[in-house]
Formats: C-alpha cells, sequence, structure tokens
C-alpha cells in the first residue's frame, strides 16, 4: 500500500462496490447493531463452545474465530445453502484477512520447539499455523475459494487496507466478490506484545459489485463510497472525498487521534477500542460493521471509519453511505 492512495467515489472506471452480508466472532455481541454501543455484556458468540467441532481441529485460535465469523457472513449475504456450502462462483471470490498477531503464538511455539529439541521434533500438523496467511488459507479450503486470496499486516490501519483491497480486487476485474475478515486472538504472547490483555475478536464481511447485488435481490448494507491511506488526517480525509461542507452521521475512530484541526462536523462518534479493548488488525473491518448498523438505522449522513495517526505510521480514511 503506498504512502497515500485513493479510490473515491465518483471514478467512472470504478465499479460500485457494496457490503452485503456481514458475520461476527466477538464475545458478548449478538449483531453488528450492539457495536454501536451500549454493548450488552452477555450472549452473543462464546467462544468456549463456538471454536468447538471437527472443522476447529488442528487449527490455531485466530483461524478458528475467523471461520465462525465469515460463516456468519455468508450466510448473511445469501452465499451459502441449507448445507453451509458456498454457492457462489468459487474461481473469482476472493479472501482477504487483516491480523497482525494473528498466527503469531503458533510461530513462537515452533521456535520455542526448534530452538529446545531442533526442527525434527516439529508436528506436521503444527506448520501450517506458522504461515502468516494460514487465516486466509482455511477460509479458502473451507469454502473452496480459488480467487486471490491475501493476508494485510499493516499495523493499525491494517483492517481499513484489507477493506480496500478487496474494493480495488473487484474494481479491477480480479474478483466478482471477496471475504473480508478481521481477526485478532486473545493469547499471552500477542498480551506480551501489545503490554495489555487483547480481545478475542473476529469480524466478516461479503463486498461485492452493486450490480451483482442488485441481479441477486439482495439489499446493500453499505456503499464503499471512498478510501485513503495518508502520512496525516488531513490528507487521507481528502483524498478519501470527504466533504467538509457535508455533516459525518457517524465517526468511528480515536478521538483523541483525529484531533481538531481538519475535522469535519459529526453528529456522533464512537470508539470502538474504548468499548472493546485493542483490536488491533480487527479494528477497521469491525468498523465497516458498525457502520452498516447505523446506515440501516435510517440515520441521516454518511459513515467516516479512520485508524492510525500521528503515533503510526500513517492514517487511513474509509468513508461509507447507503
Amino acid at each position: 500500500m503506498s504512502a497515500t492512495s485513493s479510490t473515491p467515489a465518483g471514478v467512472p472506471s470504478a465499479r460500485a462496490v457494496v457490503v452485503t452480508g456481514i458475520g461476527l466472532a466477538l464475545p458478548g455481541v449478538s449483531t453488528p447493531r450492539d457495536l454501536l454501543g451500549p454493548l450488552p455484556g452477555e450472549d452473543g458468540f462464546d467462544p468456549a463452545t463456538g471454536l468447538r467441532g471437527r472443522e476447529m481441529r488442528h487449527k490455531d485460535r485466530a483461524s478458528r474465530l475467523a471461520l465462525r465469523a465469515a460463516e456468519s457472513a455468508l450466510h448473511d449475504a445469501g452465499w451459502t445453502d441449507p448445507h453451509a456450502s458456498f454457492s457462489g462462483v468459487v474461481d473469482s471470490t476472493a479472501v482477504v484477512v487483516s491480523t497482525n498477531l494473528g498466527n503469531v503464538d503458533g510461530v513462537c511455539a515452533a521456535t520455542d520447539t526448534i530452538t529446545a529439541e531442533g526442527a525434527r521434533a516439529l508436528s506436521p500438523l503444527d506448520l501450517p499455523q506458522t504461515s502468516s496467511n494460514v487465516i486466509a488459507g482455511w477460509v479458502a479450503i473451507r469454502y473452496k475459494l480459488r480467487g486471490p486470496n491475501l493476508t494485510v499486516c499493516n499495523g493499525a490501519t491494517s483492517g481499513l487496507d484489507a477493506i480496500a483491497w478487496a474494493r480495488t480486487l473487484i474494481a479491477a476485474g480480479r474478483a466478482e466478490a471477496a471475504v473480508v475478515i478481521g481477526v485478532e486472538p486473545a493469547n499471552d504472547v500477542a498480551a506480551k506484545l501489545l503490554g495489555e490483555r487483547p480481545t478475542d475478536a473476529a469480524v466478516a464481511i461479503v463486498v461485492e459489485p452493486a450490480t451483482t447485488a442488485a441481479s441477486r435481490g439482495t439489499r446493500p448494507r453499505a456503499t464503499i463510497a471512498g478510501y485513503a491511506r495518508a502520512r496525516d488526517l488531513a490528507t487521507a480525509l481528502t483524498t478519501a472525498g470527504v466533504d467538509a461542507a457535508k455533516p459525518i452521521g457517524l465517526w468511528l475512530g480515536d478521538k483523541a487521534s483525529a484531533g481538531t484541526s481538519h475535522r469535519p462536523a459529526t453528529t456522533r462518534w464512537v470508539d470502538l477500542e474504548s468499548q472493546l479493548g485493542p483490536l488491533s488488525g480487527a479494528l477497521g473491518v469491525l468498523q465497516c460493521a458498525a457502520a452498516a448498523a447505523h446506515l440501516k438505522s435510517d440515520a441521516t449522513g454518511s459513515v467516516l471509519a479512520t485508524a492510525g495517526g500521528p503515533r503510526h505510521d500513517a492514517t487511513a480514511a474509509l468513508l461509507l453511505t447507503l
């Protein structure tokens, strides 16, 4: 991803890309609407029971969380049949995963084993967990998806960047649809690296061209209207197509990182990490799910999601509309 990049709304050659499905695997959260607060604090996804089953065997925790979120999102989008098999076009459906610490526990475990006992002591069943693309791989294998398959581990902006890459793949004709997943597991290795206990979080969204959704009779949850990643917030907002003259109905992001200069008027702020704890690579995709819930509520104005800021190497901005 370049220092400044964008695919703003209104570009004639761009195919309008919409969100048609959402799936969550987030403790205490049942629906995307819950993300807008206050959090229910009970019910919702339960990792103790939700991560069990034959399909969950021999997989790292992040992959298991991602599979649960993807299952719900594909069902929500109408892309699975009664047997939970994928009913779309497998050859042109992409999988894009955002995670910064997803399989770090598996990598550390493998290194510890090599250090203590040598490479011959590694288990063949555990080796897939050391691949940086293991999560996207497991999702593609489960649903036999043979489109582009990639993982974005781009720091604080990773989730928004993953959505942008999925949109670019569709706009460029490389894919006809994409499953975008943001996932981070709660484990001791991640806690040591972050300096605080992370949140078990997985969210998946299905994106596809607006024309495809219309032909299927599916009502879009949100339209991806603009995106940019830049060194500073002002440049990101301008490049993403944010109009200072038009109020933002909801801003999803860290208010402190946004600062006060170049900030467009907004009617509401929601900081997901202040409610849920550290989300890392899952943040941007969760913001997109929350945006879709806001737009579904007949609220006025567009939704702006931002991540990164002065403490990071860049700021990303994603503009969503109905």
